[in-house]
């Protein structure tokens, strides 16, 4: 099999910096994108509520951080894209899938909990994978921008819900998607045939950037997959892998480290083949994996143990889920959180604390684990030829 080293060393070297931002800073100095809108495609590391207006919606402690209540993220608070949409001064991003309540001025999310980038085997309610797959998100915002102009053009109360024309082309594209792919091929196939589908999952995500490309998206933000692992519901679902010094499954980490090294060559095709837009390429498995490698460092405690679960040494089963009721010695007990999720690097043995992802977008935001390295404020077409 084909692997790639971590880069874990150069996450390191990188972090040393007092400022990563002054650091960042030096190597550019270009005007601010100003982007209008984000439209944001991928899976639960950036659902703002879609599944949750889908289906079984997450129970509370989900949301207890940040909104007080269940606001359909599989997290205690916020989760990156919501720090990105933050930064930009936009609102948070308004799931497509939802038909209350939504406003869709500065942008819509496509993502939902449980997509993947190819067409899942299992699909829900009576499978585990959304049926919202990469492809349908696609068609979606190929709907999405037709519709919402029709609705603008029509005027009345719905018009101003709905993005300008021209901000379509002005706008930041984001994406989050993969780890379901590798996911459901864990469970399913060997580490080996799941090692060798990744070409299959890479050329499908390239089609799609592709034709959203098409429909005059410029500027792509692309996140690779994270160290999945590390999170509980694979240390629990293989107990037998071959583990770290991090304490994490060794050779599924070496899977999504393959994932990356081909996701990014597909970024630098992108290029090639599209000179007008700019496609960033976004490291964020060196971050989250140095909150497994080194969690004192960085403030946290505890890092493969699941801040909001039951059972086992990673506080994770799949029967007894964050939120869930069970049965503890005849006693109906709700699944709760921890003391303190802020020093907590894992929510649920399957996603982020709002903790973490504040952390990995403190990074990510300066460009400095990003190629080209641009800040995410400047990855527009102004710097597409640098």
């Amino acid at each position: 099999m084909e692997f790639i080293p971590s880069t874990t060393i150069y996450l390191i070297t990188l972090l040393s910096f007092s400022t990563p931002f002054e650091t960042s800073a030096t190597i550019f100095d270009f005007e601010n994108c100003e982007f209008p809108a984000v439209f944001n495609f991928g899976d639960s590391n950036s659902d703002t509520g879609g599944l949750a207006a889908s289906f079984t919606p997450p129970n509370f402690p989900n949301g207890e951080t940040y909104f007080d209540m269940p606001a359909g993220r599989y997290c205690d608070g916020r989760l990156i894209i919501d720090f990105i949409s933050k930064s930009l001064n936009l609102p948070y991003l308004s799931a497509y899938l939802n038909s209350l309540g939504t406003n869709f001025t500065h942008g819509a999310n496509f993502a939902t909990s449980s997509s993947t980038i190819t067409l899942p085997t299992s699909i829900m309610p009576n499978g585990e994978y959304s049926p919202f797959y990469l492809g349908v998100q696609y068609e979606q915002f190929l709907q999405f921008k037709a519709r919402s102009q029709l609705i603008r053009e029509g005027g009345g109360i719905f018009a101003r819900l709905m993005p300008r024309e021209e901000y379509f082309e002005k706008a930041l594209y984001t994406f989050d998607i993969g780890q379901n792919d590798l996911g459901a091929g864990f469970f399913s196939m060997s580490v080996e045939e799941v090692n060798a589908s990744v070409p299959d999952m890479i050329n499908a995500f390239s089609t799609n950037v592709e034709n959203i490309y098409h429909l005059g998206a410029r500027s792509f933000w692309i996140h690779n997959t994270g160290p999945i692992g590390c999170l509980g519901y694979i240390l629990v679902g293989f107990p037998t892998a071959e583990k770290d010094v991090a304490g994490c499954a060794k050779p599924y980490n070496e899977v999504a480290q393959y994932f990356n090294h081909k996701l990014k060559e597909s970024v630098f095709q992108l290029r090639r083949d599209f000179p007008t837009a700019l496609f960033t390429y976004v490291d964020v498995y060196s971050l989250k994996y140095a909150l497994f490698s080194e969690p004192k460092t960085y403030g946290f405690e505890l890092p493969l143990v699941a801040c909001c679960g039951h059972g086992n040494l990673y506080n994770y089963s799949s029967g007894a889920v964050c939120g869930a009721t069970i049965a503890v010695n005849g006693t109906q007990k709700t699944v709760g959180s921890c003391d303190n999720p802020s020093v907590r690097v894992v929510w649920d043995g399957e996603h982020y604390t709002e903790a973490a992802n504040q952390f990995i977008f403190d990074q990510i935001s300066t460009g400095v684990f990003s190629d080209p390295p641009v800040p995410l404020k400047m990855a527009c077409l102004g710097t597409a030829d640098l």
